[in-house]
């Protein structure tokens, strides 16, 4: 009985392992580190207790719900000492070596002094192979964007790191205010929207675009700050406070993981200001109880997979987003085929709210002429209107092929409609289509 027990277990890990996933947002809490904290009366800095820490534990729960592969970084706050920054990654430097396969490391640095960091940086990752490094969104009121950092930016840029971000207690803090509501609860949104968005308005990501940033927590209220951004530039440079902002160069460079607060509404907001391929899964292990994660990987699961405009991306968000961005697989990953002979065809089926209806369709005509004038791999991109209600729109798309339409859905004039009529759209649902004659294609379409 107790063999066919240990069977069984073995059967469901390896079963789980198979599924894949990768977990780009767990944290690494070291002895060293709680120690320092404690000798420095900073254990509470972030208004929240640090949970223990133990690779065994971690490791248990990553084969009973199904994640491959973690990646590892420093928790909040940050050390004082460059010693402990150090102590943390060459522990998690022996983690990753110890368990193959299982963990990946994202180096911290001891800001806010630039010319350490620097080394660390260097030292991470050319002599621990770090596979990325961690910041936090400030340290000592050293935020991200400031012009002290670009020095660093310019080494990481160097390496083509990927930047794993990580909210921090803002500095200066109102304490009475994260008393009645702890930072976790809503402060750390604030804090990611805050450093990102002063990141984007110094065109940091734009001038260092080898560089790929990881926003955590379901990318924190950029959804609704990036449009707002983008609307009150124009202001701000005629009265002179901001220059020039290059925000498709600066959003290129996003990804955001979907620890926390995750849903598909809060997915269909995301989208608004990126794309299917940036997209991660993310756990925020050891923060949160094991059982509660299990059970949100697998509602996340779930509706990846029933869902019809999620469907083709389940894989990508679960594992293939993050294994490409993490140097773990060769090729960028693109959307499950719903194809025949390679083609992709789609019908997305469009509720427009009445008072926006001219917006829109100015919006449909001007992204339908920009695609089929640019992209060769649109083969069709054609808006209609039903008779009996001009609110409701069908747009028949049919792309060459997958590639053609990841590439669509990256272009300036995709993301352009996408950010500027969500707010017109009350309903969208995407239809795939399959093709009765697909040996007719090339006699319809001549593109």
């Amino acid at each position: 009985m107790r063999l066919r027990i240990t069977l069984l277990a073995t059967l469901l890990a390896t079963t789980a392992l198979a599924q894949g996933v990768m977990d780009v947002h767990s944290h690494i809490i070291t002895p060293e580190f709680v120690s320092a904290l404690e000798s420095e009366g900073r254990l509470m800095d972030e208004g929240f207790p640090l949970p223990k820490y133990d690779v065994t534990e971690h490791l248990r729960w990553m084969d009973e719900a199904g994640v491959q592969t973690s990646v590892l970084t420093l928790a909040a706050p940050q050390p004082s000492s460059p010693e402990v920054v150090r102590q943390t990654n060459e522990t998690a430097a022996r983690i990753k070596e110890e368990h193959p396969g299982r963990f990946l490391f994202c180096a911290a640095l001891p800001l806010p002094d630039v010319t350490k960091a620097i080394e660390e940086a260097k030292y991470a990752l050319d002599v621990l192979k770090a596979d990325g490094i961690k910041l936090a969104t400030n340290v000592g009121g050293q935020y991200l964007g400031a012009p002290e950092l670009d020095t660093l930016f310019s080494v990481l840029n160097e390496r083509r790191a990927v930047i794993i971000l990580h909210p921090h207690c803002p500095e200066p803090v109102n304490k009475q205010v994260m008393a009645q509501t702890p930072l976790a609860m809503q402060e750390y949104l604030a804090e990611t929207t805050r450093a990102v968005t002063n990141m984007i308005s110094r065109n940091v990501l734009a001038r260092y675009p080898q560089l790929k940033v990881v926003v955590p927590h379901c990318g924190a209220y950029l959804p609704l700050a990036i449009p707002r951004m983008k609307s009150l530039t124009p202001v701000m440079q005629a009265n002179k406070m901001v220059g020039e902002i290059d925000f498709d160069a600066n959003l290129r460079a996003l990804y955001y993981d979907l620890a926390g607060a995750h849903s598909p509404e809060t997915i269909r907001m995301l989208l608004a200001i990126t794309t299917p391929d940036h997209l991660l899964y993310g756990s925020d292990y050891p923060y949160v109880a094991p059982q509660v994660l299990t059970q949100s990987l697998a509602r996340m699961k779930q509706y990846l997979s029933t869902e019809p405009d999620f469907a083709p991306f389940s894989e990508m968000i679960l594992h293939k987003n993050a294994q490409w961005l993490m140097g773990q697989a060769a090729e960028k990953p693109t959307a499950e085929g719903r194809t025949a002979d390679g083609m992709l065809f789609r019908l997305a089926e469009i509720e427009v709210h009445p008072q926006y209806l001219k917006e829109y369709l100015a919006a449909a005509a001007e992204i339908q002429k920009a695609s089929l004038a640019e992209e060769p791999g649109v083969v069709c991109l054609f808006p209609t209107q039903t008779k009996e209600d001009s609110t409701q729109i069908r747009i028949l798309e049919i792309y060459a092929s997958q590639q053609a339409y990841q590439h669509h859905i990256q272009t300036a004039h995709f993301l352009k409609y996408k950010q500027g009529t969500l707010h017109m759209v009350k309903h969208l649902k995407l239809q795939d289509l399959q093709p009765l004659t697909p040996e007719t294609m090339n006699k319809v379409f001549k593109r």
